[in-house]
């Protein structure tokens, strides 16, 4: 099957026939793939290299911390809450150096982030037929599949395809889901739900103020659930998974894979946020930032 966007092209009307010939076939970049193209095409070309520096062995220094959660609502272990203080301290100089960390020991099970993982990756190694249903442009559809979702608007495209479900404040019915991760995203969705609001909590502690402060700021009031595939790639040299960017919104929960790529920027250095087992990564958004009055920057 021949390609619609192999042809590199220059001029402003190609690169915006070659998106629009992309969006069209509603197969996002594994569709490409799958169609066995063998050039990265140009509109996944164009992104900004930051001037900040690579990581290296000097580096080794500036991690990203991995913070164990495990004695936090165990007060039998937790005499005098001397444990959930230091906690909260370690969150509070993370966000205040990194605006990232990892959680341990978090109340999530490992079966239920296996399955997560995977319930992805059937969804979007489903058949093209099955995929090109879901997908959409519509921000109002609570369950979408969708290829860069600011194609239109960005400076070149991440090589990267999404299915994002809207579980806040009203989640979608069941049968909106994909059959094949369908259950998982409802079951995880709830763990993280719950993590959110324990996460919550000890930013509200960390910032000095009372447990509850930022839940009821509703900041916990919505809830996206993104759930990214990168499919390989015959050029990475010239593309990019995600560009440099911040989250917009209060808190992000990450799980991510054994692959890792993941990189914070630090001190004009971008450092590698190594995998760890059963860790899940969490970082700090733009309403955060403002609504800490710029105390946890990002």
């Amino acid at each position: 099957m021949e390609n619609p966007i192999i042809q590199q092209s220059s001029t402003h009307d190609e690169w915006e026939r070659e998106i629009k010939a992309f969006d069209d076939t509603k197969l996002g970049v594994k569709g490409l793939v799958d169609n066995g193209v063998t050039k990265v095409p140009l509109i996944f070309t164009k992104f900004r290299a930051s001037k900040a520096s690579s990581p290296s062995s000097d580096d080794e220094f500036l991690q990203v911390p991995v913070i164990d959660l495990g004695l936090i609502g165990n007060s039998s272990k937790d005499t005098g809450g001397v444990a959930r203080k230091d906690i909260v301290t370690k969150v509070r100089q993370a966000c205040e150096k990194y605006g990232f960390f990892q959680i341990v020991n978090h109340g999530i099970p490992q079966e239920i982030l296996d399955e997560m993982k995977e319930g992805t990756r059937r969804f979007h190694e489903e058949p093209n037929d099955v995929k090109k249903v879901y997908y959409s442009r519509d921000r109002l559809k609570k369950v979408r599949f969708t290829s860069n979702y600011d194609l239109y608007q960005a400076k070149a495209a991440n090589w990267r395809d999404s299915l994002i479900s809207l579980m806040l404040p009203e989640p979608p019915k069941p049968e909106e889901f994909p059959e094949t991760c369908r259950d998982i995203t409802i079951c995880y969705s709830e763990y993280a739900y719950k993590l959110g609001l324990t996460l919550f909590e000890l930013l509200s502690e960390a910032l000095g103020l009372k447990p509850k402060h930022l839940e009821e700021m509703e900041c916990a009031q919505g809830m996206f659930l993104l759930s990214h595939y990168y499919p390989a790639c015959p050029e990475p040299d010239k593309t990019i998974g995600n560009k440099a960017h911040t989250d917009p919104n209060f808190l992000t929960i990450l799980l991510q894979d054994h692959t890792g790529g993941l990189q914070v920027l630090v001190e004009n250095r971008w450092i590698d946020v190594k995998p760890v087992e059963g860790a899940l990564v969490i970082n700090i958004g733009d309403l955060t930032q403002v609504s800490s009055n710029n105390h946890f920057p990002i």
